[in-house]
């Protein structure tokens, strides 16, 4: 059958070759994971039991390095430490000395959880807890919480400080006003920035990479598994890193 756009014969273009598989009255088949076979995907959605799944390699890791600490690491417990040394340095570079470590239980969970969640959409039968916005809401709400609570608790009242901009005096009143309202309208976007950004990469770089799978099967797999440990680290990273500079600017001083 051929197909005419503005007099251009365009029947074999991938829209219209792919357009039975996106169209209403295409049969649609729910994608079988693995943990099907132990939940209900109508009860239990894909997007919580692979958020618990992650949680659980997380704890059975975390159990698995505290029971063999030695005093000259090796093994999975010299590549945990070395992990969570980075982590540390960043906290202590970004937040300071002294809130870095109280602050970065918070920050370490995050960024181990995203980074198992991300690499779990590369593994077939598996699905990556982070494309789903749900799951990345989950942890950016905690994230603007814990950020007000430490200003506040850090600096009381004073941390309306943060709100009114550099200039404060009475002639400013406008000034600080107009700068209340934008920082306010900024402090609410963040937790939808830090959902969405990870949700819209790790969605794309799913479909991207099924669709380069499918076009050259033969030769794009191991291009794609290492584009995908690149994504997948870089937006763990990118979500942590935020984190840390938002808690950073609630707990120092307004200037």
């Amino acid at each position: 059958m051929q197909v005419f756009y503005f007099g251009v014969d365009i029947s074999s273009s991938p829209y219209v070759i792919l357009q039975p598989i996106f169209s209403k009255e295409a049969p649609m088949h729910e994608e079988k994971l693995l943990m099907d076979m132990f939940m209900n995907p109508e009860k239990v959605p894909h997007f919580v039991s692979y958020a618990f799944l992650a949680s659980i390699f997380l704890i059975i890791v975390a159990l698995i390095v505290r029971s063999s600490m030695k005093l000259v690491p090796t093994g999975i417990q010299n590549f945990m430490e070395s992990i969570i040394e980075a982590l540390l340095n960043l906290c202590e570079e970004n937040i300071g000395h002294h809130w870095a470590r109280p602050l970065f239980p918070l920050i370490g969970t995050l960024f181990l959880f995203i980074l198992v969640s991300n690499f779990m959409g590369l593994i077939p039968g598996f699905s990556s807890p982070t494309s789903n916005i749900n799951t990345n809401a989950a942890m950016a709400i905690p994230v603007f919480l814990a950020t007000h609570f430490y200003g506040i608790r850090v600096h009381g009242l004073r941390y309306l400080n943060h709100f009114l901009g550099p200039i404060r005096s009475i002639v400013a009143l406008p000034l600080m006003i107009l700068m209340f309202v934008i920082e306010f309208i900024g402090h609410l976007a963040r937790p939808l920035t830090l959902s969405v950004r990870l949700f819209g990469n790790m969605s794309a770089k799913h479909y991207i990479l099924g669709v380069l799978g499918i076009l050259s099967p033969a030769v794009i797999p191991v291009a794609i598994l290492v584009l995908g440990v690149l994504v997948s680290v870089i937006q763990a990273f990118v979500f942590t890193l935020l984190t840390a500079l938002y808690l950073a600017g609630a707990v120092e001083e307004a200037h």
